[in-house]
C-alpha cells in the first residue's frame, strides 16, 4: 500500500531575476514500511523532495499525496495537523533542546500535540526507545554530555515517538564517523522491523546503501535510476 505519491512533482524558487528548476516532473511512490533513500550529489534536489513529502514546502506543479490525503490546497493548520500525525523528522543537525535531557527530549513531541497519554504508558513507551536506542544509562543526560552518535539516537528516538506511518532523515549520518552511522542505521533498521515505520532518508553517504531496500537516484531534480536493493547490513 502506498503511503507517499508524488505524480509530476515540480519545483521552481526565484533566484534574483531567474528561476531555479529544483525538480523537474518526479514521480514516484512508497510503500509502507519501506525503508528507502532518494540519493545523488549535492544541487540535486534531494533536500527538495524531503521538504516537499514533509509539508515544509509546496510543489510549484504536480501533487504530493500522503496517505490518500492530497496536500494540495490544505490550510495551515490541516498541514500543521497532519505533519504532527503523520511525519517524524530526523535532521542531520540533530536539533536537540540543549536545557533537556534525554528522556525530555524524547518526550517533548508529545507535549506539543493534542492528544491524552497515561503518564504510565508514556513513561513505559519513552523507556523502551531510549533502550531500544542504547542510550538507557545516559537517560538523564543533556546533549553537551553526549557524543555525535548518542545525539543522533536521540533523535531517532525524538522522531519516532509519536509513532508517526513515516520518518524522514535528511542526510542523518553527514556528521559521525563510520561506527556510529552503522550504529544508527542499525539502530533505525530495527524501529523499522519492529514498529514497520517507513523510513526515507535523503543522502550522498554510501554506507547507508547497505541498509537499504530501495534507492532512487537524482540528478538535476530529475530521477536517473530507480533500483531495488538486496540490504547486507540489515538485522536478522
Amino acid at each position: 500500500m502506498a503511503i507517499v505519491q508524488l505524480e509530476d512533482v515540480h519545483k521552481k524558487y526565484p533566484l534574483g531575476k531567474t528561476e531555479v528548476h529544483a525538480v523537474r516532473g518526479v514521480s514516484f511512490e512508497i510503500q509502507r514500511g519501506d525503508f528507502i533513500s532518494i540519493a545523488g550529489p549535492s544541487g540535486s534536489g534531494k533536500s527538495t523532495i524531503l521538504n516537499l513529502i514533509g509539508c515544509i514546502d509546496v510543489p510549484t506543479d504536480g501533487r504530493v499525496v500522503l496517505n490518500d490525503t492530497d496536500t494540495k490546497g490544505l490550510k495551515d493548520k490541516e498541514i500543521t495537523s497532519l505533519r504532527h500525525r503523520f511525519i517524524g523528522f530526523i535532521f542531520q543537525s540533530f536539533n536537540l533542546v540543549p536545557v533537556l535531557n534525554v528522556y525530555e527530549n524524547i518526550e517533548f513531541p508529545l507535549l506539543l500535540g493534542r492528544e491524552k497519554v497515561k503518564v504510565k504508558e508514556k513513561k513505559e513507551w519513552i523507556d523502551y526507545l531510549i533502550d531500544e536506542v542504547g542510550l538507557s544509562q545516559w537517560r538523564n543526560h543533556r546533549p553537551n554530555e553526549l557524543s555525535g552518535g548518542q545525539r543522533q539516537r536521540v533523535a531517532i528516538a525524538r522522531a519516532v515517538v509519536k509513532k508517526p506511518a513515516l520518518v524522514l532523515a535528511d542526510e542523518p549520518t553527514a556528521n559521525l564517523d563510520a561506527e556510529n552511522s552503522h550504529n544508527i542505521l542499525r539502530a533505525m533498521v530495527h524501529l523499522n522491523q519492529e514498529l514497520g515505520t517507513t523510513y526515507l532518508f535523503s543522502t550522498h553517504d554510501e554506507k547507508v546503501i547497505n541498509y537499504l531496500r530501495r534507492k532512487i537516484t537524482l540528478l538535476d531534480g530529475k530521477i536517473v535510476s530507480d533500483e531495488t536493493m538486496t540490504p547486507q547490513g540489515r538485522l536478522t
